[in-house]
């Protein structure tokens, strides 16, 4: 038995307009979506994470250098041994010997 076939009168556009780019416009049939690698680097400033909570960071404590996202993880931060915060910087790698 063939599956029974309904016409309708609703027809899909190509495109949606409340989009504002088009991914049929941005990247053309058959092109890839790959990264190039000889694309210019960003021109926006790369976010600043929390090393603690992983959230984005406004604030970085001058005394350990640790990036943290609220007064809470600044207290932890503030109790945490010498130690914890190297390992935390050399995550990041931004690892420095702290006096």
């Amino acid at each position: 038995m063939e599956p029974e076939v309904i016409e309708a009168e609703l027809v899909l556009p190509t495109h949606l307009s409340f989009k504002r780019v088009q991914m049929y416009e941005k990247y053309p049939k058959g092109q890839s979506r790959d990264v190039n690698i000889e694309s210019p680097p960003s021109m926006h400033p790369c976010k600043k994470i929390c090393d603690i909570t992983g959230y984005e960071a406004p604030y970085s404590d001058p005394r350990t250098n640790l990036r943290y996202a609220n007064a809470e993880v600044f207290k932890l931060i503030r109790s945490l041994p010498n130690e914890y915060v190297q390992r935390y910087l050399a995550q990041r790698n931004a690892a420095v010997v702290l006096k």
